[in-house]
């Protein structure tokens, strides 16, 4: 897969596809545009049944994603933030993706970068990735999920004190509190992420896709809402194909043929 776009680069590997921010010379800004660029290749990525997994990640080895466009920030009103297709409403659509998402994270994650990294499932960093919410250095608040995710990665406490702040963390930092979950060098980095899609691709396709949902919404009630929304998950997939398959599979000592149904 080789989509044309001008901010981001979106191409494929097997069943993995890579959104990959493309404007290394402004730290991987990110704009409207962007923004706009990020929701355009969600829909496609989510219409192409060849692609199991995604990974978000920024190009070359500076940056990640060094938070939204100063520049068009400084031009915003109070109603911009009701616009749809904002931010936040973007990683909402990231986070609430059927397919899986990573966050490969190379160099700086601040702002809306961290924020973007929040929204996907999983985080993975190298060793020189920095991790920040600076947003209160000019008199704003991260806006895009980052009062909320952060805190629900890390705890309130800690997300307090990396908000009020502003501090910024390493890639070792940030594993240590749990907000990624890998941490490697700059050079095993895309191998380590890799591995991790592979593991998740490896799995029943329908599972996956329900057991993110069941998480989600689960994490968003009480614990016994949740169980049943994880009883109802289950009850699913009991009447699949996929799960006769991975069953017989497994008693038969074979690999299983997955065809998502």
């Amino acid at each position: 897969m080789e989509l044309n776009f001008e901010n981001i680069e979106v191409t494929q590997n097997g069943k993995l596809a890579y959104v990959v921010i493309n404007r290394p010379q402004l730290r991987n800004a990110l704009n409207t545009e962007t923004l706009q660029e990020i929701v355009n290749a969600l829909d496609l990525l989510n219409r192409d049944n060849s692609v199991g997994c995604v990974v978000f990640t920024g190009k070359g080895e500076k940056s990640f994603a060094a938070g939204a466009d100063i520049a068009q920030l400084k031009e915003k009103t109070a109603l911009d933030v009701f616009k749809p297709n904002g931010m936040q409403e973007v990683y909402d659509k990231i986070e609430m993706f059927e397919k899986p998402t990573i966050a490969m994270v190379n160099g700086f994650a601040l702002g809306g970068g961290c924020e973007l990294a929040l929204a996907c499932d999983i985080r993975i960093a190298s060793t020189n990735a920095k991790f920040g919410l600076p947003e209160l250095n000019l008199s704003i608040i991260p806006g895009a999920g980052g009062t909320q995710r952060l805190a629900r990665v890390v705890g309130k406490g800690v997300a307090l004190d990396m908000i009020l702040t502003g501090r910024i963390l390493d890639g070792e930092q940030a594993h240590r509190i749990g907000l990624v979950s890998e941490v490697v060098s700059q050079e095993e980095l895309e191998a380590k992420t890799v591995e991790i899609a592979e593991k998740i691709l490896a799995k029943g396709p329908l599972a996956v896709k329900l057991a993110k949902l069941a998480v989600h919404a689960g994490y968003e009630t009480d614990q016994k809402t949740g169980q049943i929304i994880e009883k109802l998950a289950q009850a699913v997939l009991f009447s699949t194909e996929d799960k006769n398959e991975g069953t017989a599979a497994f008693l038969e000592k074979r690999k299983a043929e997955f065809a998502s149904k």
